[in-house]
């Protein structure tokens, strides 16, 4: 087709659209004759086949969740895989039936997170063979990440806290676990502090009030100390080694193209 300036689709006008500026469309490339092979249509070859359990946040006899290497810039991004080497088409009745059951369960999960409005579900399929399906928090009251650009929007944003993202995967993860499965990232836990430590630091603070204060005023105890020292670590088990599609990129971006596949 000749090289010539298009005039750009209207999608680049909605408000959702996370560019501005001077845009211009590339030029369409011939197609191909034969398509490249997709990483696990060799099975032997395919890395979800060949990760342990101990790279998901929850698993199941047929089903495994696992989440992004790092936090990204929404919530949640968690993908749902199933523990056969199948791709969508190829799941039996038994399957496809729980695939709608997981499907839904999963959303939910990731909507009763604090501050997530809607989760979009996604199923692209060009970079692995291996059954994959996209999960993406959208934040509540961020309403320019609505629609189909916000997996583009997840790569724009400023990564969420860490202990934020370990959190919600191992709530997520404790809430499949309440039908079923495994957790394998464990809940957040509380820095809890003994009573007798804060029986000593009340007797503390009340022997300076009555030395340096007003004489028979009562003060009130010190609120407990946190030693973020000593708080533990919430658990989250380490991801396969890539994301599942491509070695070298954080993302399922087989290609290079920056694309989830």
């Amino acid at each position: 087709m000749p090289d010539t300036p298009q005039q750009l689709p209207a999608f680049t006008y909605w408000p959702t659209f996370p560019f501005e500026g001077d845009l211009r469309v590339k030029r369409l490339l011939e197609p191909v004759p034969i398509e490249p092979p997709r990483h696990g249509d060799n099975p032997a070859e395919c890395r979800a086949c060949g990760a342990p359990d101990e790279a998901y946040i929850w698993v199941s006899d047929r089903w495994r969740v696992r989440s992004l290497d790092r936090p990204t810039g929404l919530p949640a991004v968690l993908i749902l895989e199933s523990r056969s080497h199948l791709d969508l088409g190829d799941l039996p009745n038994m399957l496809a039936a729980e695939l709608g059951v997981m499907t839904v369960r999963l959303e939910r999960a990731i909507r009763s997170l604090d501050g997530v409005a809607r989760v979009h579900v996604n199923r692209w399929g060009d970079g692995a063979a291996h059954l994959h399906l996209w999960f993406l928090a959208r934040p509540y009251g961020r309403l320019q990440l609505q629609g189909t650009f916000l997996a583009l929007w997840d790569d724009i944003l400023p990564p969420i806290s860490e202990e934020s993202w370990r959190e919600n995967l191992a709530l997520v993860a404790a809430w499949l676990a309440e039908f079923g499965g495994r957790p394998l990232a464990e809940p957040p836990r509380i820095n809890w502090t003994a009573p007798t430590k804060l029986a000593e630091e009340a007797r503390a603070a009340a022997d300076e009030t009555t030395t340096f204060g007003d004489p028979g005023s009562h003060a009130e105890p010190p609120e407990p100390a946190s030693d973020t020292s000593a708080r533990p670590e919430i658990t989250v088990p380490e991801p396969a080694e890539g994301n599942g599609d491509a070695p070298d990129e954080p993302k399922l971006q087989e290609d290079g193209s920056g694309q989830r596949n």
